[in-house]
C-alpha cells in the first residue's frame, strides 16, 4: 500500500497508516541494533547502542499502546525509507576495514535512523492533536523525546571521541 492509497480516506486513516509505518520501522530497528552493537568498537558507542535498543523495545510497546488507545489493531506496513536506511548502513559497514572509521559510519547511520523517526513522531503527534487525541500525542511524545536524546548523545560521542579517532 502506497502512502496515498485508496484505503486512506480520512485524517484518521492517515494517522493509523503513519502509526503502522513507525511500528514497522521500530521493529526493524530492534532487529538491526544488535548487529550495530557487534560492529561498534568504541565502548561508549556500544553502550549507547545497547541503551537505545532497550528504549526502542519500549518504543514498540508505546506504539502498540497508541494503537490500543485509538481502537486500532497493531499492524505494520512496509516502510521502504527505513529499509533503505538500514540497507545502506549494512553496505557501508561492510566496506570499512578501519574500526575507528567504522564507528564514525555507524554513528552516521544511526543518526539517519533517528532523524527519520523524529520526523515520523513529530507528524504523528501533530495529527493526534488535530484528531483530538492528546492522550495518544502524549505517549508518542515520550518516544520523540528519547529519539532526540539519542541523536544528541550520538552527536556528542561523534564530536568528542569517534570522529577524532577516525581522522
Amino acid at each position: 500500500m502506497g502512502l496515498f492509497s485508496k484505503e486512506i480516506g480520512s485524517m484518521d486513516d492517515l494517522f493509523i497508516h503513519q502509526l503502522q509505518d513507525i511500528y514497522y520501522a521500530e521493529k526493524r530497528i530492534v532487529g538491526a541494533l544488535p548487529d550495530m552493537i557487534t560492529k561498534a568498537t568504541s565502548p561508549e558507542l556500544k553502550s549507547a547502542f545497547e541503551a537505545h535498543l532497550g528504549q526502542t523495545k519500549n518504543h514498540v510497546k508505546r506504539v502498540e499502546q497508541v494503537f490500543q488507545m485509538h481502537g486500532a489493531e497493531p499492524k505494520q506496513v512496509d516502510c521502504p525509507a527505513i529499509d533503505g536506511i538500514i540497507e545502506e548502513a549494512d553496505e557501508v559497514g561492510g566496506e570499512i576495514e578501519d574500526k575507528n572509521v567504522l564507528d564514525a559510519a555507524l554513528i552516521a547511520s544511526a543518526q539517519a535512523v533517528e532523524h527519520y523517526e523524529m520526523t515520523r513522531y513529530g507528524t504523528l503527534i501533530a495529527w493526534a492533536k488535530t484528531l483530538g487525541r492528546a492522550d495518544c500525542a502524549q505517549v508518542l511524545q515520550q518516544n520523540l523525546a528519547e529519539e532526540k536524546a539519542a541523536d544528541e548523545k550520538l552527536t556528542t560521542l561523534a564530536e568528542n571521541e569517534v570522529n577524532r579517532a577516525a581522522a
